[in-house]
């Protein structure tokens, strides 16, 4: 079994970022009474409702305008990818079909619905990093990653 080690591990920004995430959720549940699942905020503004669209833009331009705002201020924490843009595509067709059939993404259900204690979310959760897990596995295997 290969172990990996992870030099330079600093936990202060991974710990940071789960805390804003988790009081970007909270907030977002508490003053719009929404869960932030991001498929879910995606997936709405192509069939929108009256009055859905404007929160729906704010939030997602945050998250992009964030990453965006982390990269010009620490560049050097951003890699590059080990391998190459046709596996980044396959995916993130991947993702985008397993989120459709999870009826959610890790967002709603590993931050939002666990939070709730959600069984369906539990269950969906552990499906995720199953797979997850499985997906390097067998991406290794290829030799793909």
């Amino acid at each position: 079994m290969e172990v990996i080690v992870l030099d330079g591990l600093v936990p202060g920004p991974a710990l940071g970022g789960g805390v804003l995430i988790g009081l970007a959720a909270s907030l977002l549940l508490a003053f719009n009474g929404r869960v932030a699942g991001i498929s879910g905020i995606v997936g709405a503004l192509f069939t929108p409702a009256k009055g859905e669209i404007g929160w729906r833009v704010a939030f997602l331009g945050g998250l992009l305008g964030g990453g965006l705002l982390a990269y010009q201020l620490w560049p050097q924490s951003f890699g590059t990818s080990p391998v190459s843009l046709g596996w980044v595509i396959v995916a993130g067709f991947l993702v985008g079909f397993g989120t459709r059939l999870g009826n959610g993404c890790t967002s709603g259900h590993g931050v939002c619905g666990v939070a709730r204690f959600s069984p369906r979310s539990l269950a969906a959760t552990l499906t995720f990093i199953a797979t997850g897990a499985l997906g390097v596995w067998l991406g290794r295997w290829l030799g793909a990653v």
